[in-house]
């Protein structure tokens, strides 16, 4: 594909990515629970040539969080080993923990996707934030944020292994000699490493895209850090233009330092869309989602987002002082409230998150299809992006709208394709299939 064609990913959440979401739309609010919500979705995004459909996880839930949104964290997998059945040609990209997963696991269950979708698999690579997945895991406690990361980097190390365990000519399908494949082909890991010890081979031969497509979207230095080693599409950026084109080039001069070719790193950040036949409309349906939120959700997800326990917490009180004083944040969620509370540190934990943002759609996009098509165009003409994640703030209709009146002016201008050129992901994004060895 040209250097000028965009990629999106369609974020695929129940009812859609605003927290109201699920008080505005005129669905069955159980059809989130059901395959026809996830495939309707996946065929519409499809039907629009999007590279992917994207689903997040979460495997720890905070009780608050089912007072206030639909829960329907299924295995990732799951799903869209069932939205494969379903599409032909749309990429697939699930999210899987290195903190709570083993890794020889984890290449089998993405490897398999892989190989049952035809090789539109992509693997989402997260070190998980919240403390709460400990318990659900039979652990003591949660690993500390520099631990969590060393820990996915062997951890992505182990499983690119395992994928590369079979070498691609490996299965030979000789009936008349009884030789189903090469045993001299196989390639076990026999990994011994700080955190991971891994031997065997996969059961199965090598997926057809070699590796599914990695992942990222952490933004602290060490998510950061990790992207620029192995991730081939990277989900976060800033919410800011100038801050964006800064993003993507040191996440570039990072890649290019640890030997990577920087073109193969495409940056697809988070991009929250709300759509109207015009500007006023679009902000008017912001409005009526802002209007529906709760107060209360809204601290309690800035401490959930940030790897805090909600439940520990009096709202009416500061954040308490020794948390941003004398040590590192978990993560980036958590160094953006430490940073508020130090600027406010006599502020009730209310008033220091009423500004902050709780979920990965930093940038609320609302306005008509050809502003949005004019903001996508100038974000990557100065170097920001390479498309973006396309969160629609309810569901299906933002998704439909993008589908059918944004990009088709997207491919009037000749910067989106109007057809799949091939059948896998990596086609999709231009990335080559990696070399076994």
């Amino acid at each position: 594909m040209s250097a000028q064609e965009l990629h999106f990913n369609a974020f695929v959440w129940p009812n859609g990515y605003h927290e109201s979401a699920w008080r505005v739309v005129d669905d069955d609010v159980r059809g989130v629970l059901g395959l026809p919500y996830y495939a309707d979705l996946a065929r519409t995004a499809e039907r629009g040539l999007l590279d992917t459909v994207f689903l997040a996880d979460n495997i720890a839930i905070a009780e608050y969080r089912t007072t206030h949104l639909p829960q329907t964290q299924f295995d990732p997998i799951s799903v869209l080993s069932a939205l494969a059945g379903v599409t032909s040609h749309i990429g697939l990209i699930g999210t899987g923990s290195t903190t709570y997963s083993k890794p020889w696991d984890l290449a089998r269950r993405f490897a398999t996707l892989d190989h049952l979708s035809g090789g539109r698999a992509g693997w989402n690579i997260v070190t998980t934030v919240t403390p709460l997945a400990a318990a659900n895991y039979g652990e003591l406690t949660h690993p500390e944020h520099a631990d969590r990361y060393a820990r996915a980097h062997e951890f992505v190390e182990v499983v690119t292994k395992a994928w590369d365990s079979w070498e691609d000519n490996a299965l030979v399908g000789d009936r008349e000699r009884g030789v189903w494949a090469d045993r001299g082909k196989l390639h076990a890991p026999g990994f011994h490493g700080r955190y991971y010890d891994v031997e065997g081979i996969l059961p199965f031969p090598r997926s057809p895209q070699g590796w599914p497509v990695l992942v990222q979207a952490g933004q602290s230095a060490a998510g950061i850090g990790l992207a620029a080693r192995y991730a081939e599409l990277v989900f976060s950026g800033p919410p800011s233009l100038d801050a964006a084109v800064a993003f993507r080039a040191d996440l570039h001069a990072r890649a290019a330092a640890a030997g990577r070719d920087p073109a193969r790193v495409l940056v697809l950040p988070a991009l929250m869309v709300t759509l109207g036949g015009t500007e006023a409309e679009a902000k008017a349906k912001v409005r009526r989602l802002e209007e529906l939120a709760s107060p209360e959700f809204r601290w309690q997800n800035v401490l959930y987002t940030a790897g805090l326990d909600p439940d520990g917490f009096d709202p009416d009180l500061p954040l308490p002082a020794e948390l941003w004083t004398g040590q590192a944040a978990p993560s980036s969620r958590a160094e953006q409230l430490y940073t508020a509370a130090r600027a406010r540190p006599a502020a009730s934990l209310r008033e220091i998150t009423g500004e902050l943002k709780s979920g990965a759609g930093q940038y609320h996009f609302a306005g008509t299809p050809e502003q949005l098509a004019d903001h996508i165009l100038t974000w990557q003409d100065a170097g920001a992006v390479d498309g973006f994640t396309i969160m629609g703030s309810t569901l299906p209709y933002e998704l439909a709208t993008f589908v059918d009146h944004v990009v088709p002016i997207l491919q009037q201008k000749g910067r989106f394709r109007t057809e799949y050129s091939g059948s896998t992901l990596r086609e999709h994004l231009g990335l080559p299939r990696p070399a076994t060895g």
